[in-house]
């Protein structure tokens, strides 16, 4: 961005989330990741819940009338203090992770999935951030 532009993009209000089935997205993102819910009207095919930082806005695309279903296959990486005591927990709740916890050197993640398929990895970054300025 040159010094002549403002940008005029102040955040992110929420990124949507597919399901086919909106009951069981709830008890995933209610009861095994523990995210408060904030809205819930099966009655419109979608729920939302919040993160802290983003909410997920949990819609049934087909049943909205907006869309086939597709799932997210880039994760959304969702901020844990500890990576491997959060792994610990999810997975005594029934969450299944994808291969061990990887170390990048500055960050530590561990994939798993939703039960629609959507791509998600607990993350916590250990090294400074660096970036261009």
């Amino acid at each position: 961005m040159d010094s002549e532009t403002v940008s005029i993009v102040t955040g992110v209000d929420f990124v949507s989330v597919p399901t086919q089935d909106l009951d069981r997205a709830v008890d995933f993102y209610g009861n095994k990741l523990g995210l408060r819910r904030s809205v819930h009207m099966p009655e419109r095919n979608y729920a939302e819940f919040e993160t802290g930082t983003v909410t997920f806005s949990v819609v049934n695309p087909e049943k909205m009338g907006i869309g086939d279903f597709r799932p997210n296959a880039n994760h959304f990486a969702l901020h844990v203090e500890d990576v491997a005591a959060a792994r610990a927990e999810l997975e005594s709740r029934g969450v299944t992770f994808m291969g061990d916890i990887f170390d990048t050197g500055v960050c530590h993640m561990a994939f798993f999935n939703d039960p629609d398929g959507n791509a998600l990895l607990l993350h916590h970054r250990y090294a400074p951030r660096q970036t261009e300025s």
